[in-house]
């Protein structure tokens, strides 16, 4: 009779895991899909008209039509959007005015660029964020809690072009302790074999230290600024769920029975608040991939985000809506894998 119950507990908590993994997956595609039209719907409310950016502003009338009909810009809007979605299925982002390569191949190119220094932001921010966000709580209201506070506040205020501006001219142009803006010095840039498109990695592999220490003198002021805003929002959001979860009962339990501040706050308080700290990361994760636009265009770092500020000056279309559909897939997906990772970690989250 028990191992029947068992077994029904079993199947309810099986199919409730499945509905819920169904229901996920149904709400990612809906999103996605929304994410399409809207960017196909940027397309065409564009001031920019793609048929001259093709033809020319000197095109004749004829010439004009037939390159409206080659596009598909002469059929219905839902037949277009169905176009654009069997061309997007294919790989088939269009063709960039600015570099006249498939925007696909252009994305490829600058994409990896952007993920090493979002990466690497990203774990800047978290290793300082956690550690000020743990020594706010040790101590609520002392020196070190109105520290972290005001880090976190600065991190919050100050712009991040403002950050990187007055960084290149202190560390750059009067101390020379970074290399500068740019991935590597000219020397090495173009000898460089991308293998892998991460600078750190591929300069690592060529054996050439000298090349992998200038990567690393080019990469860190970058990753300074961009990381100020992820370690802001981790130490304020994080501290605030450890406060919080201090105030509750079983803390008071775990001193009552003579447990030390640090025991409770690394053992009782932080297993407590992972919900927070995995949405905290995932959402400053793919707040910094998309984020990175201002960062990459200050320090001339070639990823996505300077890509597309090219293409913006540039009313390069294609290149614009793939920049941006690139961006978007990462945030919708980042937030679904934190959605999972947080119904997986946390069983009240069940």
């Amino acid at each position: 009779m028990r191992l029947s119950a068992t077994n029904a507990g079993f199947a309810r908590q099986f199919w409730r895991s499945l509905s819920r993994f169904i229901t996920s997956l149904l709400s990612l595609l809906v999103t996605l899909l929304g994410l399409l039209a809207f960017t196909f719907m940027l397309s065409h409310l564009s001031p920019v008209d793609p048929v001259l950016q093709v033809a020319g502003d000197h095109a004749s009338e004829s010439t004009y039509q037939q390159v409206r009909h080659d596009l598909g810009l002469d059929k219905p809007l839902p037949v277009q959007f169905w176009r654009y979605l069997t061309h997007l299925a294919q790989g088939d982002l269009g063709t960039a005015n600015i570099t006249s390569q498939p925007v696909l191949s252009d994305l490829a190119r600058t994409f990896p660029a952007t993920l090493e220094l979002a990466t690497c932001a990203m774990l800047f921010g978290a290793f300082f964020g956690i550690a000020l966000a743990l020594l706010a709580a040790w101590k609520p209201g002392s020196l070190l809690d109105n520290l972290a506070r005001l880090i976190s506040l600065l991190g919050y205020s100050v712009p991040v072009f403002w950050l990187g501006l007055l960084g290149l001219l202190l560390f750059y142009a009067v101390l020379h302790w970074s290399a500068g803006p740019g991935r590597l010095d000219d020397i090495w840039i173009y000898t460089l074999e991308p293998k892998t498109g991460f600078v750190l990695i591929d300069s690592w592999l060529s054996g050439d230290r000298e090349m992998f220490r200038n990567a690393i003198a080019h990469l860190w002021l970058p990753v300074v600024v961009l990381g100020m805003l992820s370690m802001a929002a981790i130490t304020r959001l994080l501290r605030a769920a450890l406060l919080e979860e201090n105030g509750k009962e079983y803390v008071t339990l775990a001193r009552a029975k003579g447990a030390s501040r640090g025991r409770i706050l690394l053992c009782h308080l932080l297993p407590n608040v992972r919900g927070t700290l995995i949405t905290v990361l995932g959402l400053s994760y793919a707040t910094l991939l998309e984020g990175s636009v201002l960062t990459e265009t200050v320090f001339a770092w070639p990823g996505v985000g300077r890509y597309l500020t090219t293409a913006l000056f540039g009313s390069d279309v294609p290149a614009i809506l793939g920049a941006t559909l690139l961006i978007g897939s990462c945030f919708v997906l980042l937030n679904a894998l934190v959605d999972a990772l947080t119904w997986l970690t946390d069983p009240r989250t069940r």
